[in-house]
């Protein structure tokens, strides 16, 4: 259900933002197509992070309790855990990818198998994320709603689905801030090969940013993914080993009695 969900909202935010594109990226030559890239990484960056609730399910269940008296250390759990949601995140990315080829997208292996390093570099700092949040608010309802205050304000403000372009400047320091600004902009760097691209033209387009004079490449998403995806995952295997599973609750809706 989950999966089947993922790929409704993703084909839900084509159709709604699609509009949208097209009046707002005027210059592209693909106006779809960067909207669609924008929406894989997009897809990636959720399932990562909404994947953690499975770590509270499986403690309610009491399924990890038999995972817990394993003869295996608590950061291998917890590695586990993160390596599974990242690879689950990139197989939901990669569907999308091939629905957009349907669409005009076009890959070549290179750019391919760079894509492919990217989203597992985002699904590994935000299924980190998600784990950290997860083992520190330790209430599945607590969990829901951080879920959603941390990550619809980083969505619609990344350039994912509205182009940073035509954000108000008031909104800008904001959209600097964002890490999936960066992580958005890299992937749609790759997507739609602007490699020959000028500065000025990238700059243009809401992949590169001039932040007082600086020109912030899209090579520098990744390298941010890099240094953000240490510092998740060191938290977020610190945290699991310290966090009291005892204590969890999950919010289950069952019939009155």
């Amino acid at each position: 259900m989950r999966f089947i969900f993922t790929l409704f909202m993703s084909g839900i935010f084509l159709f709604i933002f699609s509009f949208i594109a097209r009046s707002s990226t005027a210059g592209l030559d693909h106006p779809m197509n960067y909207l669609i890239s924008g929406i894989i990484i997009m897809t990636v960056f959720q399932t990562a992070l909404n994947n953690s609730m499975h770590i509270l399910e499986d403690i309610s269940s009491g399924f990890m309790k038999e995972i817990l008296v394993a003869p295996i250390a608590r950061w291998q759990i917890a590695i586990g855990q993160v390596l599974s949601s990242t690879i689950i995140a990139m197989l939901q990315g990669c569907i999308i990818i091939v629905i957009g080829l349907f669409m005009g997208l076009s890959i070549d292996p290179l750019h391919a198998a760079l894509m492919a390093g990217l989203m597992f570099l985002v699904g590994l700092t935000f299924s980190s994320l998600g784990l950290f949040l997860a083992a520190v608010t330790k209430e599945s309802t607590n969990f829901q709603l951080l879920i959603m205050l941390v990550s619809f304000p980083l969505i619609f403000l990344s350039g994912a689905y509205i182009p940073t372009t035509v954000l108000p400047s008031m909104l800008k320091p904001i959209v600097y801030l964002n890490p999936l600004t960066y992580a958005t902009s890299a992937f749609r760097f790759l997507a739609l090969h602007m490699d020959g691209l000028s500065h000025a033209a990238l700059i243009r387009s809401g992949v590169a940013f001039s932040i007082h004079g600086v020109t912030v490449m899209p090579q520098m998403g990744a390298l941010l993914m890099l240094a953000l995806g240490a510092v998740f995952f060191s938290l977020c295997v610190n945290a699991f080993g310290r966090a009291d599973f005892s204590r969890i609750k999950v919010f289950r809706r069952g019939p009155h009695r």
